[in-house]
């Protein structure tokens, strides 16, 4: 090939990365820190729980109520991206989830608290599948998984700064119902600015409506993404207890706040995150998944003997690292799935079995720390993230890899690169290429 052929190649590069990192990235980049920060505000919802007389049973029942409804309106959520696109229905996920987050506030009851998590739930589920899929959609499809990942720093920066002020609220004012009115009406705010870039961002947006839009159940059938959905069932299973029971495990320990924790933990999975913003391609997303596992596995292995605020740093680097990897290449991997017409509803899906991770192990979790303990929970956390990285390795292509029967990181770059096809509509089109 002549020089005058090749010339040209850097330049395209250029104008690649002008497109990716521009004014729609980092008003979502703005969009997702309110989100991330106001959901982070939340994390004391288990406090309030006790508050109000529950226990860490009912806790998880509440949170796995909550997802069951959020999987119940991803069915539609999906069908309907599809067809009208983020523009129409973002702002809509942002008023329910401002309906949830000010139910918390007024809250006085356990009952009403269920119905303030489901409104929560089902607005938190939109609100980020409408944000990935808009990003998405605004990319080249060989860098959505840089682009997610990108984007998703600005949650751990989120995590950061919702967690410390957190602390900072519960151990400023007194015990009471003030302290969690002041908490959970934070979030609520952050929801209004929230809603304010949303519209920013998609006013003027058009969308090409696919001639077919069939339900979530045809779709992911059609185009199953293979055992990444386990992983993302395992993931959901992580958020619960770093979100839901970590809070009562520092107060359990007498420990101010859990904020030294999600500060180490963001930290980690950011520097990771910038760090590894090309891994997709450079050593491939399956291989991506596989170390984040063992992040998440070590990390809840590690849970069990903390006994003092500083003991939190080594568990939350550890499974900072699993973060940092993991989502942007599940996401990607499962979504990629699904051709571009179908994207809103491929993301939606994979973005579901999080939450079908989430609804199982809640009340799960709860239980054995109502009949066991804490030590007990983490270890079957560890435990399970352990038994899905060992079945991921057996049926993702990466154990013919390490025999020699693939070459380099064909499992990975391939793939993210193949994504720019047009995908097949024969029934489980991907199980070769994507299982």
């Amino acid at each position: 090939m002549s020089l005058t052929e090749t010339a040209p190649q850097p330049v395209t590069e250029n104008r690649t990365q002008e497109t990716v990192y521009n004014r729609v990235f980092w008003l979502s980049f703005a969009a997702n820190l309110s989100l991330v920060t106001a959901n982070a505000l939340t994390f004391r919802f288990a406090e309030l729980v006790a508050y109000l007389g529950g226990s860490e049973r009912v806790a998880g029942e509440i949170v796995s109520f909550s997802v069951l409804m959020a999987l119940g309106a991803r069915l539609i959520l999906g069908q309907k991206l599809d067809r009208y696109g983020p523009k129409r229905l973002w702002p809509v996920m942002a008023v329910v989830f401002l309906f949830g987050a000010s139910g918390f506030v007024f809250s006085q009851a356990l009952w009403q608290l269920y119905v303030a998590r489901a409104a929560f739930a089902v607005g938190l589920a939109g609100m980020f599948t409408c944000s990935i899929v808009h990003i998405q959609n605004q990319v080249p499809a060989h860098r959505r998984t840089e682009v997610v990942g990108s984007l998703g720093a600005s949650g751990f920066l989120g995590m950061i700064i919702g967690s410390q002020a957190g602390d900072w609220i519960f151990n400023t004012f007194p015990d009471g119902i003030t302290r969690f009115q002041i908490l959970f009406g934070g979030a609520a705010a952050l929801g209004v600015a929230y809603l304010v870039l949303v519209l920013v961002l998609t006013r003027g947006d058009m969308h090409d409506r696919p001639h077919e839009t069939p339900s979530a159940f045809r779709l992911m059938f059609r185009y199953w993404p293979g055992p990444v959905v386990f992983v993302a069932i395992m993931m959901g299973m992580g958020f619960t207890l770093s979100t839901v029971f970590l809070t009562r495990f520092a107060t359990h320990l007498g420990i101010k706040g859990i904020g030294t924790y999600f500060t180490s933990y963001c930290i980690a999975a950011f520097a990771i995150r910038i760090a590894a913003r090309n891994w997709s391609v450079t050593v491939g997303r399956r291989r991506m998944i596989m170390l984040g596992l063992v992040g998440h596995c070590l990390g809840n292995a590690l849970l069990p003997l903390v006994t003092k605020d500083w003991h939190l740093i080594f568990p939350s680097i550890s499974s900072g690292f699993g973060h940092a990897l993991l989502f942007p290449a599940v996401v990607s991997l499962g979504a990629g799935a699904f051709p571009k017409a179908y994207r809103g509803s491929g993301t939606t899906i994979v973005l579901g079995f999080t939450e079908v991770g989430a609804m199982l192990s809640a009340p799960l979790l709860g239980w054995i720390i109502d009949a066991f303990g804490f030590t007990p929970m983490f270890l079957t956390a560890s435990g399970t993230a352990f038994v899905i990285g060992i079945a991921f390795w057996l049926t993702s292509g990466l154990r013919q890899e390490a025999k020699g029967t693939l070459q380099g990181n064909e499992i990975g770059v391939e793939e993210e690169l193949a994504d720019d096809e047009e995908q097949p509509t024969a029934p489980f089109p991907q199980l070769g290429r994507s299982a």
